[in-house]
């Protein structure tokens, strides 16, 4: 198989590898909808910021355990294929990582499932009794998360293909050698994208890879 032009793959996980809101699912098991459909409005409106709308979906699974919502994402609706399409990306020799505003939880259950590399979450307290805390500060910053991913291999960035949906992730686009919008329904991220995508299968990404450059 011919190694890919990308070193390094990262991917978002809410909107992109899954199919509806991660933690739309987890409001819904736990009783908690009216409070996630109202912080959804008033983010996508602009009238709350990402690190309090962030905040807010957190705390949806404060005071259950790790298992509790283990059980819940591992039943949310996803894309198809994405072992295999990691597995294809290992055979070029393309590491593939998680860039997410998801708890640390919740990143080692996606390496554990489906052999994601590495990843960068936002940490969430967690008891010895595997109970979520509550997270006292919480701050979204992809991009700063991105750079400390890549400074442990010390990777070249122009060497890096950034995957989301999200206004966050359209700021990682910038900042890396290329940008895949996967089914984003807002324009600005399909904008600041080099490509948008729309499937329900992960291994068309891997597939649209081949045909993407790292910009000049």
């Amino acid at each position: 198989m011919t190694e890919s032009a990308w070193q390094i793959l990262t991917v978002d996980i809410d909107g992109t590898l899954t199919l509806v809101h991660g933690w739309g699912e987890i409001a819904h098991a736990f009783g908690r909808e009216a409070e996630f459909a109202a912080t959804q409005r008033r983010f996508f409106a602009h009238e709350e910021g990402e690190d309090e709308h962030l905040a807010i979906l957190l705390d949806l699974a404060t005071g259950r355990t790790v298992a509790e919502v283990d059980a819940v994402v591992d039943r949310t609706p996803k894309l198809a294929g994405i072992g295999e399409g990691i597995r294809d990306l290992h055979r070029q020799g393309v590491r593939v990582l998680l860039l997410t505003h998801n708890p640390g939880y919740v990143v080692d259950f996606y390496r554990r499932t489906y052999g994601f590399d590495d990843g960068a979450g936002v940490t969430v307290p967690v008891g010895p009794d595997g109970r979520i805390g509550h997270a006292s500060s919480v701050h979204a910053d992809k991009v700063g998360a991105l750079r400390e991913l890549l400074e442990r291999g010390a990777v070249d960035p122009r060497r890096v293909v950034h995957v989301g949906d999200g206004w966050s992730d359209a700021e990682v686009f910038r900042q890396v050698g290329g940008g895949i919008a996967l089914n984003s329904h807002l324009p600005e991220v399909r904008a600041a994208a080099d490509l948008a995508l729309e499937t329900r299968d992960f291994r068309d990404v891997v597939a649209a890879l081949g045909a993407l450059r790292p910009r000049p």
